[in-house]
């Protein structure tokens, strides 16, 4: 402690704290990967069973558990063949911004626009605020709660997905734009 009273940091604590931060753009990252793929058992390997969330498909209604969100994974749009791009989706997070709460919580708060190629072959792009509550259990982080404004679209959240399992045809991109990433 200082004379001043402030408790200063230590290098090995900043060191922590970056790591914890980039492991919660991680696990974001595999949750998106696993919409974008319609592979709902990593999905739901992320998020707790009671998962609650608000979104524009909910109609401003909170939704709790995992029933809500396998419906659009099993019935969401599809893309038609006939394209070789139409599977591919590219995800980029803009200006990633997440708040540790003590070892076993964090919230992250970014920009997602993904961009898809549609039905019809013409390139999109559409554009979500998402915030996720994360909870740390076992030594392994699982979404408690989401928030995503804007892309009301299911088309924007399934962008390009050809239907469930493997994801191998499918070419996902995620990137991290940001002037001063906060990690």
């Amino acid at each position: 402690m200082s004379g001043s009273g402030i408790c200063s940091t230590s290098n090995s604590s900043a060191s922590t704290v970056k790591t914890q931060k980039q492991e919660i753009v991680r696990v974001t990252q595999q949750l998106l990967d696993a919409i974008s793929c319609k592979d709902f058992d990593s999905f739901s390997k992320l998020c707790d069973p009671n998962l609650t969330c608000f979104e524009p498909e909910t109609l401003g209604n909170l939704i709790e558990g995992m029933d809500f969100h396998k419906f659009y994974f099993v019935n969401g749009p599809q893309i038609l063949p006939g394209s070789d791009k139409q599977h591919q989706i590219h995800t980029t997070l803009l200006n990633p911004n997440v708040h540790l709460m003590g070892d076993e919580g964090a919230c992250i708060a970014y920009i997602r626009l993904t961009q898809y190629i549609d039905r019809f072959g013409e390139a999109r792009t559409c554009q979500a605020q998402e915030t996720r509550v994360w909870k740390k259990r076992n030594g392994n982080w699982y979404c408690i709660h989401t928030h995503r404004s804007g892309a009301g679209e299911l088309s924007c959240v399934f962008a390009g997905s050809s239907g469930g399992g493997k994801c191998t045809n499918t070419s996902i991109t995620t990137k991290f734009l940001t002037k001063n990433f906060p990690i």
